[in-house]
């Protein structure tokens, strides 16, 4: 039987791996915390270990877990830049991602922070939770049916995400540079500057692809926006400046933002600093400007169907190497 260290496993995850496993029959070992130089102990004598985008898959841990026995190298997410390719292939491991999952899970998320900051619902309920029943202008708002949403990015997840806001009655147009004739039933497409300059709502979905789009939404890429638009990204956190977004929003430019991602966001991300500030002073002035930005810890793919998707494609792809020697979602 083949030993099986998943790490990264939340409490609500556990469930899910031992019934999907039941189809598979491996030796599972489950670990809570992201695979680190401390834990990477658990995997030693295992021929396998999956991992998630918070682990580190490195040439240190790597190294010592070869050394033990490892031989397969499975991500649960579809990017792979916390895995070191080099040492994979140095190491002559096998190593395989998910071609993807659930896309109404990031698609839903970005509806509902659009829809929190379109309404103002963060902040009203905040004022409420502290027993003021009062309106005030700021609670105002549109009519999503009466806001144009522009999509960046109309891949799966763009493309579903569209259809939410269309299921809702919004107006939406879209920009990519690949342009498939499925978008096209579904979207208008739009060179980039008329996308921004019409849209009140910017829900982005396009990858981060290094050297091509570091840094994309910028004060020229804010600039070109309507004034007091709503700009969610539930992509990657690398394409955009914080910085110039903080700026737009005390300025008002920006009438909210939202975001599921941030660049460097493993310095903060799943970890607890209630009653602290935080030492790095862009992301404690994201929420400094609650309720007009809202920060998720990275949760889009957090839900039961795109966790079942997830591990199923991992257990597949570990019993394809076992089986064939080789694996159609290889990345080394």
């Amino acid at each position: 039987m083949t030993k099986l260290v998943c790490y990264g496993v939340r409490e609500t995850e556990v469930p899910f791996f031992h019934e999907i496993n039941k189809k598979f029959g491996y030796d599972l070992k489950l670990v809570t915390l992201g695979l680190n130089h401390e834990n990477v102990k658990e995997a030693i004598g295992a021929e396998a270990i999956m991992v998630r985008g918070n682990c580190k898959a490195d040439r240190q841990n790597l190294e010592l877990l070869k050394a033990n026995g490892l031989e397969y190298l499975l991500t649960r997410t579809v990017g792979f830049d916390h895995v070191d390719l080099d040492a994979v292939k140095d190491l002559e491991l096998k190593c395989a991602r998910v071609p993807g999952y659930s896309p109404n899970a990031i698609s839903e998320l970005a509806v509902s922070l659009s829809m929190m900051l379109l309404r103002h619902t963060a902040y009203t309920v905040n004022r409420t939770s502290q027993t003021n029943f009062t309106i005030d202008p700021f609670m105002f708002s549109k009519e999503v049916r009466n806001c144009t949403v522009g999509i960046i990015g109309a891949g799966k997840i763009g493309l579903t995400t569209a259809q939410l806001f269309k299921g809702l009655g919004a107006n939406v147009i879209a920009y990519d540079v690949f342009q498939s004739d499925v978008a096209k039933e579904i979207v208008e497409f739009k060179d980039l500057d008329a996308v921004l300059a019409e849209s009140d709502v910017i829900s982005v979905h396009m990858p981060y692809i290094k050297g091509v789009n570091y840094h994309m939404i910028n004060e020229e890429f804010i600039a070109k926006m309507k004034d007091g638009a709503i700009l969610i990204n539930t992509a990657r956190g690398e394409i955009q400046d914080i910085d110039a977004i903080i700026k737009a929003v005390e300025s008002n430019k920006l009438g909210g933002f939202g975001t599921d991602v941030l660049e460097g966001e493993s310095a903060v991300f799943f970890k607890d600093f209630k009653g602290a500030a935080l030492e790095n002073p862009s992301f404690q002035k994201l929420i400094d400007l609650y309720p007009r930005i809202l920060v998720t810890p990275h949760i889009g793919s957090y839900t039961d169907e795109a966790l079942t998707n997830m591990i199923e494609y991992s257990y597949e792809n570990l019993r394809d190497y076992l089986n064939e020697g080789t694996c159609k979602n290889s990345i080394a």
